[in-house]
């Protein structure tokens, strides 16, 4: 996302999201406890516009999206969208869902790692999200389902059927988004959909750990992985070799590489600039 700012300024307060900023790490909270944070048109929206500020402000060095209550995120809100939805036209169905897939892009094309701290339900829109972040940090209560066809749609929504064949593979994918049974926290690390179980209780603080730790180290190199992980998916070979080397050329040229070299000679820890 470009750097480059118009005429607005920085939004003050998120009306639909938790917000804290502290040491180069976003917290980011669902906060409707009472809904098992249902995402509402205004959490989607906020979720798309925050990214894009955090990406334009490189202030950022890692997010965790979180969620409060019993669980991360039960989906989409049954009363406030899905009843809204059957009221609506194909333009106005097509630019609702487009915005559903800006969140997924955002969180896929953001600068920076996202952590997502999942406890209890990861479902629908929920599962998702999880599924769009870099790594999943899970505790035993976790449990993630893609119930798009349990609502009659189709199991490829926000692009669910682009992301998760990568993660976990074809064969598991189909039976995830065809049947939309829950996977639970053992069968979701076993298949690869998560990146860290931890004990009960204690996803948050290790997604905390997980972005302290990212947050400290040197962001445009892992920037720039996370961007080649991405545009790499779809490439032959040929042209991921290519992409890598101009890639790392302009990485080599970077402050960071001189900083780890200096360091190095110096037997200190590299004081990484993120340039």
């Amino acid at each position: 996302m470009s750097p480059f700012t118009g005429s607005a300024a920085r939004t003050p307060d998120w009306r639909h999201l938790r917000v804290d900023l502290a040491d180069g790490v976003a917290t980011v909270t669902l906060a409707r406890p009472e809904k098992l944070n249902a995402l509402t048109f205004g959490a989607y929206a906020d979720l798309r516009d925050l990214l894009a500020e955090l990406s334009r402000e490189r202030s950022v060095r890692a997010l965790v999206l979180a969620g409060e209550g019993r669980g991360f995120c039960s989906g989409g809100d049954v009363d406030e969208i899905i009843g809204a939805t059957l009221a609506m036209d194909a333009a106005q169905l097509l630019d609702f869902n487009r915005m559903t897939g800006q969140v997924v892009r955002a969180v896929r094309e953001c600068p920076f790692p996202v952590i997502a701290a999942v406890h209890g339900v990861a479902a629908g829109a929920g599962a998702v999200l999880a599924l769009a972040a870099d790594f999943r940090v899970a505790d035993p209560t976790a449990r993630f389902a893609f119930l798009f066809t349990r609502v009659g749609l189709s199991g490829g929504d926000m692009g669910a059927a682009y992301l998760l064949p990568r993660v976990v593979g074809l064969g598991h994918a189909t039976r995830l988004l065809m049947l939309g049974e829950p996977v639970r926290a053992p069968e979701a690390e076993r298949i690869g959909l998560i990146s860290e179980l931890t004990e009960e209780g204690g996803a948050d603080q290790v997604a905390a750990q997980l972005a302290r730790r990212l947050a400290e180290g040197p962001a445009l190199a892992y920037a720039q992985t996370k961007a080649l992980l991405t545009a790499e998916l779809d490439m032959p070979l040929s042209a991921s070799v290519e992409l890598d080397a101009a890639t790392q050329a302009l990485l080599m040229n970077g402050e960071d590489y001189t900083e780890f070299h200096t360091a190095f000679k110096e037997k200190r820890p590299p004081k990484w600039s993120g340039r």
